[in-house]
């Protein structure tokens, strides 16, 4: 009789939660038709049902996948500006290799750029990174350093060719945009660059350098390069340098000492 009953509730229980499912997935789709015609000053509360369904299938990659397609396919479908917005921030955390050729379109746009990058430097895998490689020479102005920083916060070593020749840019935020994202891609090649650049390096670029040159040392001591860290640290101790860069040379060589 126990088992009866036990069997009577499992059984509710499931077609309780398959009907919570099915009405979720109605939500949801309301609220995605809702973005196609969102803007400014609408009401918030309509796409809220996606803002619950992403927090409840976190972790579950088979119930985020439908949800991101979903989202990429409101992209590309034409939306206004501040449901761009919105889509990107949630592409920002389930966006994966399907989300990048709809956020890609966006990064020449001035208007989009900045959206769609953030949500690029998230999602993982050589396409994402890739995407904005292709867009640099596309973005002009004020884009363009962002879109430098965005390879380095990914930590691109394919860029490493790219940003070496931006160091000499006549535009100075380029040229120094170039040079922190070398120092955050931090390996031994990107070191390089970076120290073949500073023996030539004009006056208003010889600090941004050194900078990079430090964070270069910093990650290559955490990858366990100690010789490759020490050498850089030992040609940042001279006296040419100004005194945060003598300074922070001197502490790394002092931590490498107390690492043997």
């Amino acid at each position: 009789m126990t088992n009866k009953v036990t069997t009577k509730m499992t059984l509710a229980a499931g077609a309780a939660g398959i009907a919570v499912a099915r009405a979720d997935s109605a939500a949801v789709d309301k609220a995605l038709e809702t973005l196609k015609t969102y803007d400014w000053g609408s009401d918030r509360e309509a796409l809220k049902p996606i803002d619950q369904a992403i927090v409840g299938a976190q972790g579950n990659a088979a119930a985020l996948k439908p949800l991101e397609k979903k989202l990429v396919d409101v992209l590309a479908g034409g939306i206004s500006r501040s449901a761009q917005d919105y889509v990107c921030r949630k592409l920002r955390v389930v966006g994966t290799a399907q989300s990048v050729e709809a956020l890609a379109a966006l990064l020449p746009a001035e208007e989009t750029s900045h959206i769609a990058r953030y949500a690029l430097e998230r999602i993982p895998g050589g396409k994402a990174a890739k995407a904005i490689r292709d867009a640099l020479p596309e973005v002009r102005g004020k884009l363009k350093p962002g879109m430098i920083g965005s390879l380095g916060v990914r930590r691109d070593r394919k860029s490493i060719t790219i940003l070496s020749k931006l160091l000499g840019d006549s535009d100075i935020e380029i040229a120094r945009a170039a040079a922190q994202s070398l120092g955050l891609i931090g390996t031994s090649v990107a070191a390089g660059e970076l120290r073949k650049f500073a023996k030539e390096a004009s006056a208003h670029m010889k600090i941004p350098v050194a900078d990079a040159c430090l964070a270069c040392a910093e990650q290559l001591l955490a990858d366990g390069k100690k010789s490759e860290a020490l050498a850089i640290y030992n040609e940042l101790k001279g006296d040419a340098q100004p005194s945060h860069v003598k300074a922070a040379a001197m502490k790394g060589i002092l931590t490498l000492a107390t690492k043997k």
